[in-house]
C-alpha cells in the first residue's frame, strides 16, 4: 500500500517535470520567471535574518514584484493554450498531497488504496468477469414444486432477492448470509455478484476458501519460515478487518482442534466488531452441528440469515 502511494507520487513528479521541460523549451521566459521567483524566496529568507532599516519596504517591493511575475507567467501559459495551474505540483489527493496523512491521521485515499489492493485478490472469485445479478438465470431451476410445496425456481427467486438486497444496502445491513446447498447451485456465483457490487462501492472485500483461510491462521502461528509467517499474518489481518469477508466451502477444510479455534476467532472477531460475512457451505444445518463447536453453531444460527439453495447441479446441466 505504501509502495502504491510512492509509485503514485513518483509518477506525478515525473509528469510535472515533463511539463516543466516542455514549457521551458517552448517559452524560455517562463523558466526565467521561475528562476527569479526562487531567487526572491531566497532573498526573503535572508531579509528576515537581518535588521535593515528598510526591511518592511523591501519586503513589500518583493511582494509586488512577485505578484507581477505570477501574472506574467499566467499570461504566457494561457497564450500557449495551457491552464494557469499547468506547471503546479501534481497531487492525486488534494487532502494529504499524496503523503497518506491528513491532519495527523491516515487519509481516506490510503483507505481506498487498501481496498483496491484487497479487491485485486478477488480475481479467483470473479473468474468470468461478467458476474451480475441480471445474468443469474432463474430458468435453470425447475418450476416443479418439491416435497416442501415450493419449486426450486420460487425458492431461488427469494434467495436472489435476498442477495441483491444485501449488496445494494451494504454496509447498512443487519445480518450476515449463510448460503447452504449442494455443489453447482450458484452459491459461489451469487457471492461473486455481491462482491462485485460491494467492491464497486469502494468497500474492501476478502474472499477465500475455508481451508485456505484457516490454514493462514495456522501458518502465522506455527510456520518456521519468517516470511511465510508474516504473509500469513498479513492475510489474517485482512480477513479480520475487511468490510466484507466471503468464506467459501465451509466444511471442506481438514477438521482439527486448531482449525475449529481459528474459525471461532474469525467469526467472533468479525461479529463483535460489526463486520459482515458471507459463508457458503454444502453442509446442511445438522451436519454443521456435528462438525463444529456449540459456540460456532450458536453464532451461525443467531447472526446469519440462512439461504437454502435448491435445484439440480447447473454445471452438470450445462455440460
Amino acid at each position: 500500500m505504501i509502495k502504491s502511494l510512492e509509485r503514485r507520487r513518483a509518477a506525478n513528479q515525473a509528469e510535472q517535470q515533463r511539463r516543466l521541460s516542455a514549457a521551458y523549451a517552448r517559452v524560455p521566459e517562463i523558466q526565467q520567471i521561475d528562476m527569479r521567483m526562487r531567487a526572491q524566496m531566497a532573498e526573503l529568507v535572508r531579509l528576515t535574518l537581518t535588521h535593515r532599516q528598510d526591511l518592511v519596504q523591501r519586503i513589500e517591493e518583493l511582494k509586488k514584484e512577485n505578484l507581477d511575475l505570477q501574472v506574467r507567467r499566467a499570461e504566457l501559459l494561457v497564450e500557449q493554450g495551457w491552464p494557469v495551474d499547468f506547471l503546479d505540483e501534481i497531487c492525486s489527493c488534494p487532502k494529504c498531497r499524496d503523503t497518506g496523512i491528513d491532519n495527523g491521521a491516515p487519509c481516506e485515499c490510503l483507505h481506498k488504496l487498501y481496498n483496491q489492493e484487497l479487491t485485486k485478490e478477488l480475481g479467483v472469485l470473479l473468474r468470468s468477469g461478467d458476474e451480475s445479478f441480471e445474468r443469474f438465470d432463474l430458468n435453470l431451476y425447475s418450476a416443479e414444486p418439491d416435497a416442501s410445496g415450493l419449486s426450486p425456481r420460487q425458492n431461488m427467486t427469494r434467495v436472489l432477492g435476498a442477495c441483491k438486497k444485501f449488496a445494494e444496502n451494504f454496509p447498512q445491513v443487519s445480518t450476515n448470509l449463510l448460503l447452504q446447498g449442494d455443489t453447482g447451485l450458484g452459491k459461489t456465483y451469487l457471492s461473486a455478484c455481491i462482491a462485485r457490487v460491494v467492491a464497486d462501492k469502494g468497500y474492501s472485500v476478502c474472499y477465500d476458501s475455508a481451508s485456505a483461510a484457516l490454514d493462514a491462521f495456522e501458518r502465522q502461528k506455527f510456520s518456521r519460515d519468517p516470511e511465510e509467517a508474516e504473509n500469513a499474518a498479513r492475510r489474517v489481518r485482512q480477513m479480520l478487518s475487511c468490510d466484507l469477508m466471503i468464506l467459501d466451502d465451509l466444511g471442506t477444510e481438514m477438521l482439527t482442534p486448531y482449525s475449529i479455534s481459528a474459525l471461532y476467532t474469525l467469526l467472533n472477531t468479525r461479529l463483535v466488531n460489526g463486520r459482515r460475512m458471507i459463508i457458503s457451505t454444502n453442509c446442511p444445518s445438522g451436519e454443521l452441528l456435528r462438525r463444529y463447536s456449540a459456540q460456532i453453531c450458536s453464532r451461525l444460527d443467531g447472526e446469519f440469515l440462512p439461504l437454502p439453495f435448491t435445484g439440480t447441479d447447473i454445471r452438470r446441466m450445462r455440460r
